[in-house]
């Protein structure tokens, strides 16, 4: 709390960390500085983000082994390496569960990564009604990047310089044998429906 920007009545203050929803001392120690907590959870195609993060590293460190090497204990049995960061983070049903041990599900919105892309200002108009606020972040806000391949945001309607993505996002990712990807879109099927199910929103992942 300490860290955290003063704030009048009328303010919501945001905080954005991505591992708050892997790591296993955070639900506890945000319900303890905040039991009323609103949480935003933006979540993508888990084999779609394991390619993206691997394309991120592999940016950074060239000489790291293969996706495929990195994905598999055994791939030839179809054995999932679920100990790698970039596979076991899209396991979102297994990182849900710490969290509803201490918030209900009315707090915790899910962003569809997907539609960020294609309908932000749909998904941000969703995020807007979670929080209770007015919908003031509109259509009028944005207009698509091709050459990032995402929307960019402008902070006015009126203001002719918007903000885009940094240099890290946009990557073209790393091209994936068709057959390993197959393996983890199985891999993940039974994860992806019970989160379906225990969100109650299907986020068309097949």
């Amino acid at each position: 709390r300490s860290l955290m920007p003063r704030t009048l009545d009328s303010q919501i203050t945001v905080e954005k960390t991505p591992s708050y929803f892997v790591t296993k001392e955070a639900p506890r120690r945000i319900f303890n500085m905040s039991r009323d907590t609103k949480l935003i959870v933006v979540v993508r195609n888990p084999v779609t983000r394991a390619i993206s993060d691997y394309t991120q590293t592999l940016s950074k460190k060239p000489d790291i082994p293969t996706f495929e090497g990195l994905s598999f204990r055994n791939r030839s049995l179809g054995l999932v390496d679920t100990s790698w960061n970039a596979i076991r983070i899209g396991m979102y049903a297994v990182h849900l569960e710490s969290w509803l041990q201490y918030f209900p599900l009315s707090q915790i919105h899910f962003v569809s990564g997907e539609k960020l892309i294609t309908d932000p200002a749909g998904e941000m108009g969703k995020v807007q009604d979670f929080l209770g606020i007015k919908r003031v972040i509109t259509d009028k806000h944005f207009y698509f990047n091709k050459t990032k391949g995402f929307p960019c945001l402008k902070k006015s309607e009126s203001s002719g310089l918007p903000r885009c993505l940094g240099k890290s996002k946009g990557r073209t990712h790393v091209q994936i044998d068709p057959e390993v990807i197959e393996q983890l879109r199985d891999f993940y099927r039974p994860y992806n429906i019970k989160f379906y199910e225990t969100v109650g929103q299907d986020f068309r992942w097949e």
